[in-house]
């Protein structure tokens, strides 16, 4: 049987964030013999969860998927759009001067 461990046989990290009406606890615990881990995610709202989904409901449930949807996809988009612009950039000075010498060498 193995004996209980305390705080003081644990490694424990915290990071905190409060945001407007939220504030978020994230607790990452090891055990000294680096058997066990756990993580831990706090989330307490202000108001409360229950009066934040009476405004949801409230709300235009499609307004709130779409602004999610934008908001998960905007980063792919704006790399694809900088991909696409970079295929479109004109060839390296280098390159064309070494063709051109090329060339002029022909002839």
């Amino acid at each position: 049987m193995a004996s209980p461990h305390t705080d003081r046989d644990v490694d424990t990290t915290t990071a905190s964030a409060r945001l407007p009406g939220l504030d978020i606890d994230i607790v990452h615990s090891r055990s000294p013999d680096g058997d066990s881990e756990q993580v831990s995610i706090t989330l307490k709202a202000v108001p409360s969860f229950h009066a934040f989904s009476r405004a949801l409901e409230a709300a235009n449930p499609f307004t709130f998927w779409a602004a999610t949807m934008r908001l998960a996809w905007l980063p792919w988009l704006e790399a694809a759009h900088n991909l696409m612009q970079a295929a479109n950039l004109p060839a390296p000075k280098s390159v064309s001067k070494a063709a051109s010498h090329s060339v002029n060498e022909r002839d």
